[in-house]
């Protein structure tokens, strides 16, 4: 609804509210309200309304769809001055066309006539009830004003308090299902863990058995238990001490590497590999780019470049031994 269609609807003249309207330059109905308030017993100029000529009966028919066009015949006998307007649906005198174009576009009232009676001015009680009904009307349209921007407010309040509670819930669900990946990530580390130290356990026994055994074999009284016969028990055995067993056939031979750090590295080797084979391994394990040289302890020797290629039993590394990693000699 326009703000002229509004301020009509409550009791103003046309004429009056587009005036007020340009006077107010077209800020709302409420401030052409207040000026038509302040002014209801002011004359219009003429030049205002000089630009809005009335419109015809024929424009008010044209408003309501029907021929409207007021009869003559309320004035036509003796010569009688119209002085207003007349609804010939209802009976309301209306001042002017303005009156006429709202009364038709209100009601839907077509037929209208001249009519030598003169709609009477009101009164100041009947303004004072007027300005009263419109004052009532403009605070309940303020009262339903603020009470839908309250809702709207209230409806803004709970969709951002729902937002958030379900930002909240997403980010709860989103940490749920980080933790449960950090304790499972865990979970999987101790147990490689564990296999890990359970290998290494197990890799440890079995080279204490290896060595054990090893020993065992190439102990003197294992080789001499091996060497001498059994003899009766009512027969007293001599075993000269010059006697020694003979050499042992080994295809392994068990080397340990003492580290220029003081860490150890053990391994087993074929006894037809040459020396150049640990020096590889070494390389392996440690990561070390840079030259060193190899050496025995007892007795005291440094291994020759000629010495690498030479078979770990011809160096006398058999059926183990202790080689120490050091610095290359000059």
């Amino acid at each position: 609804m326009s703000d002229i269609q509004t301020l009509m609807d409550m009791g103003f003249p046309r004429d009056r509210v587009e005036y007020a309207l340009n006077v107010t330059s077209h800020k709302g109905v409420e401030m052409a309200m207040e000026w038509l308030l302040a002014h209801g017993d002011e004359e219009i100029p003429a030049a205002a309304t000089s630009d809005a000529a009335p419109a015809s009966v024929s424009a008010a028919a044209a408003a309501s769809g029907e021929d409207t066009a007021p009869s003559s015949s309320g004035c036509a006998d003796g010569g009688a001055v119209a002085k207003s307007l007349k609804c010939d649906d209802c009976g309301k005198v209306l001042k002017d066309q303005t009156e006429v174009e709202y009364h038709a576009a209100k009601t839907g009232h077509s037929n209208f006539s001249e009519s030598t009676e003169e709609k009477k001015a009101l009164s100041e009680e009947e303004k004072k009830a007027q300005l009263a009904l419109i004052e009532e009307k403009l605070k309940q349209k303020r009262v339903e004003r603020e009470e839908r921007e309250k809702a709207d407010a209230l409806e803004r309040e709970r969709n951002r308090i729902r937002s958030g509670k379900d930002m909240t819930e997403a980010r709860r669900r989103m940490e749920e299902i980080e933790m449960k990946k950090i304790v499972d990530q865990r979970k999987r580390e101790k147990e490689e863990e564990k296999a890990a130290r359970d290998r290494v356990r197990a890799q440890i026994e079995a080279d204490k058995a290896a060595r054990k055994a090893r020993e065992v074999l190439s102990s003197p009284a294992a080789q001499l238990s091996d060497a001498v016969p059994s003899v009766s028990s009512t027969t007293t055995a001599t075993t000269p001490t010059n006697v020694k067993s003979p050499p042992r056939d080994y295809t392994e031979t068990r080397i340990q590497v003492r580290l220029q750090d003081g860490s150890t590295l053990a391994s087993e080797f074929n006894v037809k590999e040459p020396l150049s084979a640990v020096r590889v391994f070494i390389q392996v394990k440690t990561g070390i780019d840079t030259p060193f040289a190899l050496m025995t302890t007892f007795p005291r020797k440094i291994f020759a470049d000629e010495d690498y290629e030479k078979p770990l039993e011809v160096l006398g590394l058999v059926p183990s031994a202790v080689i120490i990693m050091t610095k290359p000699t000059a």
